[in-house]
């Protein structure tokens, strides 16, 4: 609730008639970097511990621009038990940093300017967009939110893990 409020807030600042400069700058001083958007939302703890363990912080919070389809708590919680405590031991870095940079592609891609097909992620290999039945999808995971606003990028909500192939 707390970004859809923020989102509504930004909104209203985009219709108050601000140029679109003035607007860019309150909208990235107002959302923060990914990993504090990220940070602010509950839904996103068990990813922010993920990233955190990758070592990949100061990445999403660098310049970007990066686009990231992040999956919630839930979506980490569908894996099978004991995925998630395994791939944040230390010795498992390596896979943790590929599956987290495959949930990103770089640039800033708003959910208008998604086009199904295949989409190069940071991790090297390609992840599939899909839209059918007024959904987009991407290997599989439904985007159940889109367009959080970002500093240096943007969050697109997903509700399952995505995996590299390979």
């Amino acid at each position: 609730m707390k970004l859809k409020t923020t989102l509504a807030a930004l909104c209203a600042l985009f219709v108050s008639g601000l140029t679109a400069q003035a607007d860019h700058h309150k909208e990235a001083k107002a959302a923060g970097d990914i990993v504090a958007v990220a940070a602010g939302n509950d839904d996103f703890s068990t990813l922010v511990a993920a990233v955190k363990a990758a070592g990949l912080v100061e990445t999403l919070q660098g310049d970007g621009p990066f686009t990231v389809f992040a999956p919630t708590n839930a979506a980490f919680a569908k894996l099978p038990a004991g995925t998630v405590e395994n791939l944040l031991k230390p010795e498992n870095k390596a896979k943790l940093v590929a599956i987290l940079t495959y949930h990103v592609v770089s640039g800033k891609v708003m959910a208008a300017d998604v086009k199904p097909g295949a989409v190069k992620t940071v991790e090297g290999s390609s992840a599939m967009l899909k839209a059918a039945d007024g959904k987009v999808m991407i290997d599989g995971a439904t985007v159940t939110a889109t367009d959080i606003a970002a500093s240096n990028g943007v969050i697109h909500v997903i509700d399952t893990v995505i995996m590299p192939k390979g």
